[in-house]
């Protein structure tokens, strides 16, 4: 018998968490993120730097996933792939992405979009050598995207690039590296009650500094 769908109408939470005002929010977003990032820490929230990725081809296809922030400073949200993957293809022939955080219980999300870069193969290097050797070794072993006919290619692959390793030194593989997300808009929002939820939007401006926005929930 087919299951029916389940009536999704009455699934809802309502937010209760404290207000976001003009007057919290710091007059850079980078900063303001760093203390949402923080409290998010402090609150033991799983995987707290997962976020969605989304990319898009150049005639405007959409396609999204999640990924683990791995830095964020003055040059941008860094996370790191496969340059072969879909979302590194759509990246090199449309270099703009958006990135979204949720953090559930504290009622938080963040948008952030911008313009995308790779990172230098030295700070692809640097984060790539602090992985668990199975993360390395994974790297080589995966085409990642491409089709795969079953579990045992993917094992195979791995007991391949094992061998060639055996010496544990696991280089970087040259088609495996960072980008970086260069913000030119933020987003804040703050969940609240009757769905009338608190956004404030940062705005690059043409002389480079950010204009803030109360926007409608």
């Amino acid at each position: 018998m087919d299951t029916m769908p389940p009536d999704l109408t009455g699934l809802r939470n309502e937010y209760a968490a404290h207000g976001l005002r003009r007057a919290d929010l710091h007059s850079d977003p980078l900063q303001q993120f760093g203390a949402w990032f923080a409290a998010a820490l402090a609150a033991d929230i799983r995987d707290v730097n997962a976020m969605s990725l989304a990319t898009a081809t150049p005639d405007g296809k959409p396609s999204a996933r999640i990924v683990l922030l791995k830095g964020f400073d003055e040059r941008g949200f860094a996370f790191f792939t496969n340059y072969e993957s879909e979302k590194g293809r759509q990246l090199e022939a449309n270099p703009y992405a958006a990135l979204v955080f949720y953090w559930v219980q504290l009622e938080r999300q963040v948008r952030i979009s911008g313009a995308v870069e790779r990172t230098s193969r030295e700070d692809s290097a640097a984060y790539f050598h602090s992985r668990p050797v199975g993360s390395r070794l994974g790297a080589w072993a995966s085409r990642q995207s491409e089709v795969v006919d079953a579990r045992q290619v993917l094992d195979a692959r791995l007991t391949e690039m094992s061998e060639r390793f055996e010496d544990g030194n696991v280089t970087l593989p040259p088609h495996w590296g960072g980008y970086r997300v260069k913000p030119d808009k933020f987003e804040f929002w703050q969940g609240r009650p009757n769905r009338l939820h608190d956004r404030f939007r940062y705005s690059r401006r043409a002389d480079g500094a950010w204009q803030i926005d109360r926007l409608a929930p």
